[in-house]
């Protein structure tokens, strides 16, 4: 309010190199304080001024130019475009090739910066010829600059699986990879970041990842204390096992499932969420890799997050994993529904908070198809009478539809649905009609005597 920025961008020509580096501190502090201050420093004209006279500074003025930039860029994609529109990504470029690890390590946090907003940014920083210095910038020994740099690589390869591609042919994913077991948490998770950001397009990618041989030392980060490490360990795997049946199998065989489950067992919160989701991608591809799910007992844990977590996603994420193990055949849908889940997942499809939360919606959605993919298929009938008592009428049909399938052709099942009160609750039912339903409850009523049913 001041005006003190008007005052200190003279200063950025100041013929004393310390007055130089100090009027950049103190710009890029200001800068990267709030996105309002950034664009008054931008609105001041002085990227223009700092970028202009980088090439030929010391390294302390080059590694506080790049925080200026890195500061602006933070805020906004529009800032960091004002970056790139003065010409930093060339300058930064040449701090990238400097003999200063310090100095290397400033500019991949600009570039990092400036990348993760939009394809576009990151495209330019591409167009810059970074990528090639960053993958340079990983094999340094220093591990704050392999860091930031795995991070950047990251950043650029999310966006598109041309960016991805883009990492991938400058020779990222050997060194990524190799980084796997080095002992210092914070490294790992950015490696595994960014392998996860390459895999996650195609199967092309995915399968470069894994041949880069990240199995099964990668499944040693599930058991990591940094919670993080495990969460994007996790993360990585579920983008490999998304793809095809093939890469799922290749996982179950290098134990990666039994993995995954004890991971789940071992932490809570969000750092499950990835790890539940792999189950789900793995079970959905095929009855055998559900089975390998079932056989590693994958189902207990996933019931224990329905119950545990308090996170709508969370527990949308279980249910809808459960579903897709359940759905294939009903030898599967057993298993599913002996674990007692069914009441669980019918407890949150009939949660009344629905209405207020779309996160709850969400859950709603999850719990509503798990629902459905188990109950087409269970002909357990244990498992399915106490939804009797509470299902909503679409849920309803697909239950005694099921009654109806199982009744007539097993006599035990007979007497037992008479003697736990199965035929009392289907004569309260009320049905339309002529409706699938109707049909239904008839077809289990004729199962019995006429005295029976009444």
């Amino acid at each position: 309010n001041s005006g003190v920025v008007t005052l200190l961008r003279p200063l950025l020509l100041d013929v004393v190199p310390s007055v130089r580096q100090t009027c950049a501190l103190a710009l890029g502090r200001l800068a990267d304080y709030n996105v309002d201050l950034a664009e008054v420093v931008v609105k001041a004209g002085v990227l223009p001024q700092l970028v202009y006279s980088l090439p030929e500074e010391n390294r302390y003025y080059k590694k506080t130019a790049a925080f200026v930039l890195r500061a602006v860029a933070k805020h906004s994609s529009q800032l960091a475009q004002a970056v790139v529109h003065c010409g930093a990504l060339e300058a930064l470029v040449i701090c990238l090739e400097d003999f200063d690890p310090g100095v290397k390590e400033a500019a991949s946090w600009a570039f990092d910066y400036i990348a993760r907003h939009n394809p576009e940014l990151s495209q330019a920083v591409v167009d810059a010829g970074a990528v090639p210095l960053l993958v340079l910038c990983i094999q340094e020994p220093e591990i704050a600059l392999k860091r930031i740099a795995a991070s950047t690589l990251s950043d650029i390869s999310k966006h598109s699986p041309e960016l991805a591609q883009t990492v991938v042919d400058a020779g990222a994913i050997a060194h990524l990879a190799q980084m796997i077991p080095n002992p210092d948490a914070k490294l790992k998770r950015q490696v595994l970041s960014a392998l996860s950001q390459i895999a996650k397009h195609s199967v092309d990618l995915a399968e470069l990842v894994v041949e880069a041989e990240i199995f099964p030392v990668v499944l040693t980060c599930l058991k990591d204390s940094d919670e993080y490490v495990k969460k994007n360990g996790a993360t990585l795997i579920r983008e490999i096992a998304k793809h095809t049946p093939e890469l799922s199998q290749l996982i179950v065989n290098s134990g990666g499932v039994a993995a995954v489950i004890d991971c789940i067992g071992s932490c809570r919160g969000t750092v499950r969420l990835p790890a539940i989701m792999m189950l789900g991608y793995v079970a959905a591809h095929s009855e055998n890799l559900s089975m390998a799910v079932i056989v590693s007992k994958g189902i207990p844990p996933l019931c224990a997050c329905l119950i545990e977590e308090h996170e709508d996603h969370i527990k949308a994420a279980a249910a809808w994993a459960l579903g897709q193990i359940g759905k294939h055949t009903a030898e599967h849908a057993r298993h599913v529904a002996v674990a007692n889940v069914l009441p669980t997942v019918l407890d949150i499809y009939m949660d009344t908070r629905s209405s207020e939360d779309l996160k709850m919606k969400a859950s709603i959605f999850a719990a509503k198809r798990a629902l459905k993919n188990i109950l087409q298929k269970c002909t357990y009938l244990p498992a399915l009478e106490p939804l009797l008592h509470d299902a909503p009428p679409n849920i309803m049909k697909h239950i005694v539809g099921q009654f109806s399938k199982v009744l007539p052709h097993d006599s035990k099942a007979r007497r037992l649905f008479v003697t736990t009160g199965g035929l009392k609750k289907v004569q309260e039912i009320k049905a339309e009609p002529g409706s699938l339903l109707q049909e239904y409850i008839n077809t289990i009523n004729n199962c019995y005597p006429e005295e029976i049913v009444r």
